[in-house]
């Protein structure tokens, strides 16, 4: 699987990419070569993000999992403890 972006974030990361460049490095970058090194990014560093973005969303889901039954759950076997039968 392939990360891609849509055309929008493609054009807003090229024009980061160059701005980088441009404030940062001694030489500019140009469109071709911005497009070409963000192709890299997502093709070698994409997927280690990805995956760990993947990775804290398990974690988070798991502990609100582990929680469920404190915030839905129900105690059982509470008729007797909870109402006292009149005695004869």
């Amino acid at each position: 699987m392939t990360i891609e972006l849509n055309k929008h974030l493609q054009q807003q990361a090229i024009t980061s990419i160059e701005r980088y460049f441009r404030e940062n490095m001694d030489e500019p970058i140009g469109n071709m070569q911005s497009g070409a090194l963000l192709n890299f990014f997502l093709a070698e560093i994409g997927p280690s993000i990805y995956n760990q973005a993947i990775a804290d969303v398990q974690e988070n889901l798991q502990a609100r999992l582990q929680e469920l039954d404190y915030e839905v759950g129900k105690e059982e076997f509470t008729y007797w403890t909870a109402k006292r039968p009149a005695r004869r």
